[in-house]
């Protein structure tokens, strides 16, 4: 189970990595311009449903309700769906005009059969967000990882095979969507039987959704305009050497934020029963250990970075070693949220949801202008394309999560700033970083050599951390919970830890 969600959360930088060595730079420049298409657009027409639907349903014992809050979803988001694809489709030649160089060679039809996804990918969010509606993650698995994600990707793989050329991407989302959706409302019939009478929510389901539509068009701009401002002012082979980058420095966050389903309700229940000492100090030691956890994959990808696009493009690395500094940009801008910590999950489970909204819309903004400002130029400030849209995706993310770690320590005086995280933040790249710059300058490593390295950065880290008094008697709780999900014993670790106490019990509950 573990291998199939992850393959949805990969799945992205997979079909980069596969249509950047099939077709270049200019291929995937223009299918990554299609998929930002696509999400704004799938953005727009689920008008907030996608979160709206499981809220509804899972609030009604009437099977009529039930019924009809999905009905309710499926209808607004498929009229939604079509009326901006059909907006896209009859404005199709300026939006090709704007977006696609002419001189990459890409058939226009390639935008066409994303647009098209639109109410397909539209349809099958409402049928995954039906299922979980149920508390059914079994066939979220198989709607969304299983069946969209991975059939998309071996159809593109045949598709490549069979000589379709860059178009393949496109057929692959279109026949990938349309599966979904068939599949997911069949699973949903299991459920529920999706015939049968209904009542349509219509009015409080628009009222409770429509606020929302804000939260994930921001969410859209962080992750997606930049792609778009890139297709606008520079040529689609910049396009597509941004977008090798930019999907394996995301996994960053994925990886940062492997914690955060332990964090968020744990903070939501301490803070009910006031124990807000409490909170501080597993803030503090949580972050820690994502900083820690964290330090090695940041320190391969930003160190080695050219040489990570080029083991994964290797089939054109001319085309793609350019992306190495956005990589490394990217990487390092995603990585100060581990410096912070959990700030937007703290403050979403004190319930400041109003100052999130804030706090996003704010970086959104800056996001927008920081690429219009980098990847064009402004008076006196050069243009610096790709580089510049790095720039921009990690300042902006940057900024969100000082603001977060600004408000929390404004309302709730929380920080992540103890001594022995001080001192972790300074002694890792003190220790690790200079010997690791100067590696650098004397190898170039390919996939096996990176894993190496990795290898061996993990285990400097843990050392580092261990002989520079980092560890606090708190740490005994993660190790635990490393040791008991690796089956062995770590006496190394353990004899650096100071004696514990008494006040462990609440993080052990956890099951950190």
């Amino acid at each position: 189970m573990l291998f199939v969600g992850s393959l949805g959360s990969f799945s992205k930088l997979v079909e980069r990595i596969i249509i950047g060595n099939a077709l270049g730079a200019d291929a995937l420049g223009a299918v990554s311009i299609g998929i930002s298409l696509l999400t704004l657009g799938m953005t727009a027409a689920l008008v907030g449903f996608d979160k709206g639907v499981p809220r509804f349903m899972s609030r009604f014992d009437d099977d009529r309700d039930v019924r009809g809050a999905w009905l309710t979803g499926l209808l607004v988001a498929g009229i939604a769906g079509i009326a901006i694809s059909a907006i896209l489709l009859f404005n199709g030649e300026w939006v090709a005009d704007l977006l696609l160089n002419e001189d990459a060679d890409i058939p226009p039809a390639l935008l066409t059969l994303f647009v098209l996804s639109i109410p397909l990918v539209a349809g099958q969010q409402i049928a995954i967000r039906a299922i979980q509606g149920f508390e059914n993650t079994i066939y979220r698995v198989y709607v969304r990882d299983l069946l969209y994600n991975g059939i998309r990707i071996a159809l593109l793989v045949v598709l490549l095979l069979a000589g379709v050329g860059v178009l393949a991407a496109g057929y692959a989302y279109v026949v990938s969507a349309a599966l979904s959706v068939v599949v997911g409302f069949a699973l949903l019939n299991r459920l529920l039987p999706i015939r049968g009478a209904f009542r349509l929510h219509t009015r409080s389901m628009l009222s409770f959704s429509l606020p929302l539509v804000i939260s994930s068009v921001v969410t859209m701009v962080l992750s997606r305009i930049d792609t778009l401002m890139l297709a606008a002012f520079v040529p689609t082979e910049a396009v597509g050497i941004y977008n090798a980058a930019y999907p394996i420095a995301a996994g960053v966050p994925v990886l940062l934020s492997s914690f955060g389903f332990i964090y968020l309700p744990l903070v939501s229940r301490l803070d009910s029963e006031g124990e807000h000492d409490e909170i501080d100090r597993i803030h503090t030691l949580i972050t820690k250990w994502i900083y820690v956890l964290g330090f090695p994959v940041v320190l391969t990808l930003a160190a080695f970075s050219t040489d990570v696009v080029v083991a994964l493009f290797r089939l054109s690395p001319e085309n793609f070693a350019s992306a190495g500094p956005a990589l490394a940009i990217l990487v390092i801008g995603f990585f100060t949220s581990a410096a912070v910590g959990n700030c937007q999950n703290a403050l979403s489970a004190f319930g400041h949801t109003r100052l999130i909204l804030a706090i996003n819309v704010t970086s959104a903004v800056a996001n927008v202008v920081l690429n219009v400002v980098l990847i064009r130029g402004l008076g006196p400030i050069p243009g610096y394309g790709v580089t510049g849209a790095a720039l921009a995706s990690a300042l902006s993310f940057s900024l969100l999560n000082l603001l977060a770690f600004a408000v929390l320590w404004y309302t709730r005086r929380i920080t992540p700033f103890s001594r022995w995280n001080v001192r972790t933040y300074l002694a890792l790249p003190l220790v690790l970083v200079p010997p690791t710059v100067l590696l650098t300058r004397a190898v170039t490593l390919g996939l096996i050599g990176l894993a190496a390295f990795g290898l061996a950065a993990a285990l400097a880290t843990v050392v580092t951390v261990a002989v520079t008094g980092c560890l606090q008697s708190e740490d005994v709780v993660p190790v635990e919970g490393i040791e008991n999900r690796l089956g062995v014993e770590i006496p190394f670790i353990r004899r650096f830890i100071p004696e514990t106490d008494e006040r462990h019990e609440i993080l052990r509950d956890s099951e950190f």
